[in-house]
């Protein structure tokens, strides 16, 4: 994963503008004005008018917009009005199944837009390759609890397991940025909601979704090298460089190619 690319990402109300810029100055690496499951039907044309307004301001930070699902009636309007506008960093685009769905999105889209395509359901998962492929799909966020809902699942623990791996190995494959991890329901308890973020981090995940700003603390220590780390990958490089080729170990165990990428990683990182 770049080290440029967001370790949390925030969600805001598209019908709810007096927050959007505390949501920017609550220290999110990235911000997406929802216009999908956090506004009701009936607000759906004021919130994306609001969200038009920010990102058509050269005072507002660029943002991510959530825009509606291509199934709904809600989509071909959201697409037409912000897709184009250059104060949308990119698309996260619920419901993602087919390149198709994509390629819509693309058709009036500005030349810097990406695209964050949610597996939130079996078709989706089903189509992990052909969305990882898809023309500037940065990297793949994963819906865990609509994904839980559409396929009968109950929990996020190792019920979730195969598919996580899967999301993050398909990922690698097509050469993408490493995945985002759904939300933690849990607003208050941050050590929950750090090792919810830890767990997505062994598995290779990049990032997480965000509902709440108390979230994101918690998150970015998860992503965060700690000092006992970087210590360690310091101790890593520095006897390599001294061994001159020869075999060397350090605390113990012996230093190979994987554990030196590791440590230029964790530096790199730092």
């Amino acid at each position: 994963m770049s080290a440029a690319l967001p370790r949390s990402y925030l969600f805001v109300p598209g019908n709810r503008p007096e927050r959007f810029d505390k949501a920017h100055a609550a220290g999110a690496d990235a911000v997406i004005l929802d216009l999908e499951d956090a506004v009701q039907p009936a607000e759906k044309p004021a919130a994306r008018a609001a969200v038009l307004a920010a990102v058509s301001s050269e005072a507002s930070p660029p943002a991510w917009v959530r825009i509606n699902g291509s199934d709904t009636p809600w989509f071909n309007e959201d697409v037409a009005a912000l897709s184009g506008q250059l104060g949308v960093a990119g698309i996260v685009l619920p419901k993602a199944e087919t390149r198709e769905q994509i390629e819509a999105v693309l058709a009036t889209a500005h030349a810097t837009l990406s695209i964050l395509p949610i597996v939130e359901t079996a078709r989706g998962f089903a189509s992990l390759a052909v969305l990882c492929a898809a023309p500037r799909v940065q990297r793949i966020v994963f819906g865990t609890l609509d994904f839980q809902i559409d396929l009968g699942i109950d929990g996020d623990g190792e019920e979730l397991h195969l598919f996580r791996s899967q999301i993050v190995l398909a990922s690698r494959l097509a050469g993408i940025a490493a995945p985002v991890d759904g939300v933690s329901t849990t607003i208050t308890d941050t050590d929950a909601i750090e090792a919810d973020a830890r767990r997505g981090r062994r598995f290779g995940f990049g990032g997480k979704l965000c509902i709440h700003p108390k979230q994101i603390d918690a998150v970015h220590r998860a992503y965060a090298w700690s000092d006992a780390d970087k210590a360690w990958a310091q101790r890593v490089l520095a006897a390599v460089e001294t061994s001159h080729g020869a075999a060397v170990a350090v605390d113990g165990k012996m230093v190979d190619m994987p554990v030196i990428l590791k440590a230029r990683r964790i530096l790199a990182g730092a």
